[in-house]
């Protein structure tokens, strides 16, 4: 909290860091330990909440509140780490608010597809950028995906305009039942009705065919007893004539407020880590994420997608700097890509090998999400984002440090190969499609320019500075992790300079910088899970849930003994012994027998079961042997 005050104290501070306030004692800023709030996700506030007018749906709720439906309804799909749909939220909270009143006829849903619990369902819908938008028809008889709106206009009153569309694009047969007409009448129609009397109000809205005003009214006002709204085309000269000696004028105010504010619940310190450190459990659940919900929602993968997802698995297995159990996983996988001569790949034969469905010994890939550096304030905030950048860095970082890690994978030539490789695959594949549009950009206008692997890890951190800036003090900030230029001051102080009073950034110092922070001694292995996706209890707090203390880091031991370079091959179980690390302890790769994997515990296991047997066995044999003996003679009756 205190180097949050800080860092807000002023601009230039929160951009670089204050030299005068490094003078006055705050160590805090020199410090490089930070607490993180663990947030329990139900006590945690979401993108949308119950006292927003949306109908929050789930996996368990979407289908059956769909099917036969009495009103249509347009639901959005969205991801709560999406930057686009956090600043877009506002918006739709808005419209969910404006069209209120048209509830009987149409309703306003959402759908977090970053929960893990709607992972599948989010499948099965074929949603695969954020938000997506869907109409869904109202008695719908069978289950049905909905109607996707591709259009680039979403703002409130254009949304409003398109749900009268899809309104009147129903037939009778499956209109709304509590939704009145919103075709326009005809003179003969209205006209009998003047001089009527009756118990309610008759208004008669005449406009021309191409506007929405009467439409938009009648919905506003069906919720009102008394008053029935009609329109009427301008196009109808005899009605008009008559309607001009018993024209009233009706004032119509619509309210369009919604509350789009909201508390952040302060929870106990339970854990911590380092700014100065990068965590494999961030890398790690990115991959998890990526793999088995983002690129879970393409049915299969052809073409341009194929190319994009081969040349992925190509990088990530050639640098990835993980355990041995998932650089297994990643290199298997791609053997089996670059084996298979087809066009066209069913993504789930895909997701087989990745959670090993085959049971191949010593492959392994949580399938937790433990954000721990990319851990946010609150549900929704950093998370995926973070753990993508993060591992592209590290990627940006392994090519530099082993030039020879791509060789003949045909991107041993291009000091580009992880930067292309991550533009292509926000373009096919990453959610947020607006995030996409703007890296798309960037990358057009500078890209060319790299000619090494050290500028492609500098261009990509010039990049995440200038996604910063822009995202700074936006909906999507977290406010306890401001998006400040990286890295800050107390971090690397070589890496800022001044020239005529103007901070300047010594680019030399920042590469070696980020190849020190990148690179894969200093990444660590703390709140991994393991095979049995079990959390270290030591790290991650005590069994009856009470915070941990937070200990002083010398009691840390080194964080990198359980990481190795792909092509080193370091012992995972190096240090793993030390007190305080909570490391897991990886077991080196059994055998397969029969198609069943085996560890070496297990053959060890079975070669002393083997031993004892032996022995017992040879005891036995021995005991009777002597006894038979001794009962020959005990027995023997010598005869004359």
């Amino acid at each position: 909290m205190c180097t949050f005050i800080l860092q807000r104290l002023c601009a230039n501070c929160r951009r670089y860091g204050c030299p005068s306030l490094r003078k006055t004692g705050f160590l805090l800023f020199k410090t490089s330990i930070i607490f993180v709030f663990l947030f329990n996700p139900s006590l945690t506030t979401r993108l949308y909440s119950e006292e927003d007018s949306v109908v929050i749906l789930t996996s368990a709720t979407v289908k059956q509140t769909l099917l036969n439906s009495s009103t249509a309804w347009l639901v959005q799909f969205y991801s709560s780490w999406c930057g686009h749909c956090i600043q877009y939220s506002p918006t739709w909270k808005a419209l969910a608010g404006d069209v209120k009143d048209w509830e009987h006829a149409i309703r306003i849903g959402v759908l977090d597809c970053a929960q893990e619990n709607n992972f599948d369902i989010c499948k099965e819908f074929g949603i695969h950028f954020y938000p997506t938008f869907r109409y869904f028809k109202a008695r719908g008889p069978t289950f049905d995906v909905g109607k996707t709106y591709r259009g680039a206009d979403r703002e409130l009153q254009t949304v409003r305009q398109l749900m009268v569309n899809f309104l009147q694009n129903h037939t009778t047969q499956d209109w709304p039942v509590s939704c009145p007409p919103l075709e326009p009448y005809s003179s003969a129609d209205i006209l009998p009705l003047i001089g009527q009397k009756s118990n309610q109000y008759t208004a008669v809205i005449v406009e021309n065919e191409d506007s929405y005003v009467g439409r938009e009214v009648i919905l506003d006002l069906m919720m009102y007893q008394g008053l029935t709204v009609k329109r009427a085309l301008s196009s109808e000269k005899s009605l008009t004539e008559k309607l001009v000696g018993n024209l009233y004028y009706i004032y119509f105010s619509r309210s369009s407020g919604s509350n789009v504010g909201g508390s952040t619940n302060v929870l106990p310190v339970s854990l911590i880590f380092s700014r100065s450190k990068v965590y494999m459990a961030d890398l790690e659940s990115g991959l998890h994420y990526l793999l088995r919900v983002e690129l879970a929602t393409h049915q299969t993968l052809e073409g341009e997608e194929l190319k994009t997802f081969k040349d992925f698995v190509t990088v990530v297995a050639k640098l990835f700097p993980g355990r041995q159990s998932v650089v297994k996983l990643l290199e298997t996988l791609l053997e089996w890509l670059v084996s298979l001569p087809l066009e066209k790949i069913p993504f789930d034969a895909i997701l087989d090998l990745v959670n090993n469905k085959m049971r191949i010994s010593g492959m392994f890939l949580s399938d937790q999400l433990q954000w721990v550096g990319c851990q946010g304030s609150r549900v929704g905030l950093r998370g995926y984002p973070c753990s993508l950048w993060t591992l592209f860095h590290v990627l940006t970082v392994q090519a530099a440090s082993r030039p020879d890690a791509l060789a003949n994978t045909g991107l041993e030539e291009n000091p580009k190969a992880v930067l292309q490789t991550m533009r292509k695959y926000i373009v096919n594949f990453f959610g947020c499609q607006e995030c996409g549009k703007h890296f798309e950009e960037m990358a057009v206008a500078s890209l060319p320019q790299v000619k090494s692997v050290d500028q492609a890890v500098l261009w990509l951190w010039r990049k995440h500075n200038q996604v910063n800036g822009r995202l700074a003090g936006t909906m999507s900030e977290d406010p306890h992790f401001p998006k400040t230029q990286w890295p800050s001051p107390d971090l690397c102080p070589t890496c800022h300079e001044e020239q005529d009073g103007i901070h300047v950034w010594n680019e030399d110092k920042v590469l070696m910088f980020l190849k020190q922070h990148y690179g894969a001694a200093n990444i660590s292995p703390k709140h991994m899970y393991s095979s049995q996706h079990e959390p270290n209890q030591e790290t991650l707090g005590s069994p009856d849930n009470k915070p941990i203390k937070a200990t002083q880091e010398k009691t840390v031991a080194p964080e990198s003994s359980l990481l190795h370079a792909n092509h080193a091959k370091q012992s995972d179980v190096e240090g793993a012994g030390q007190a305080g690390t909570g490391a897991h302890r990886e077991t080196r790769p059994g055998v397969s027998f029969l198609g069943l994997g085996f560890s070496s515990v297990d053959m060890s296991l079975c070669v002393v079961l083997y031993a004892f047997s032996c022995v017992f066995l040879m005891v036995m044999f021995f005991f009777f042997r002597v006894r038979s003996k001794r009962w020959k003679i005990r027995y023997n009756r010598p005869y004359v």
